[in-house]
C-alpha cells in the first residue's frame, strides 16, 4: 500500500487534470499513432508499430500510477493548520546559523514540490527535520552536504 499524500487545493486540481488529459486526449494520441503504424503493412517487420505499441505501455503505466496517486491523495485545509508548529502545507522562515541566510519554505507533498518557488518535498531532509518543531526552536539537520544548524523565525500558512 502506498503512502497517503497530502495536497493543496491547487496540486490536486492539477494531479485530476493531467489524469483526465491521459485518458482523453494521450490515448486518442496513440490510439491514432497504433493505427498509422498498423496501416503500413506487415506487423512482425514494423518497427513504427512497435514502438507506438511501447509507447501506449508507458502510457498506461503512467495513468495507473496517476491513478494511484489520487486514491492516496488527501486534500489538506490550510485553514485549520496549528500555526504553533510546522506541519504539512506550512510556509517556515529559517534561518541557517552558520552563514546567516533566511530563507522561506512551504512543505508539500511530493509531487508539488518547486525549489525555484520555494515549496520543498516533505520528504525532503529539510522538511524532515522541521517537522513538528515550533518557532524560536534551533535545529540540526542533516544534509547531503553534512550538518546545517537551522533557527525557525516564522511559521504561517
Amino acid at each position: 500500500m502506498a503512502d497517503v499524500a497530502y495536497y493543496t487545493k491547487e496540486g490536486l486540481e492539477k494531479l485530476k487534470e493531467e489524469l483526465q488529459y491521459l485518458k482523453t486526449t494521450g490515448r486518442q494520441i496513440i490510439s491514432n499513432a497504433i493505427a498509422e503504424a498498423r496501416d503500413k503493412g506487415d506487423l512482425s517487420e514494423n518497427a513504427e508499430y512497435d514502438a507506438a505499441k511501447d509507447a501506449q505501455g508507458h502510457h498506461e503505466a503512467k495513468i495507473s500510477k496517476l491513478e494511484e496517486a489520487m486514491s492516496n491523495a488527501r486534500l489538506l485545509d490550510d485553514s485549520k493548520l496549528d500555526l504553533t508548529k510546522v506541519l504539512a502545507l506550512s510556509k517556515v522562515k529559517i534561518k541557517n546559523l552558520k552563514n546567516g541566510a533566511t530563507m522561506t519554505y512551504q512543505l508539500v507533498s511530493e509531487s508539488e514540490a518547486d525549489l525555484k518557488s520555494g515549496k520543498i518535498s516533505t520528504a525532503s531532509p529539510i522538511a524532515k527535520g522541521l517537522l513538528g518543531k515550533k518557532v524560536g526552536q534551533t535545529i540540526e539537520i542533516t544534509v547531503p552536504a553534512g550538518k546545517i544548524e537551522f533557527e525557525i523565525l516564522e511559521i504561517s500558512r
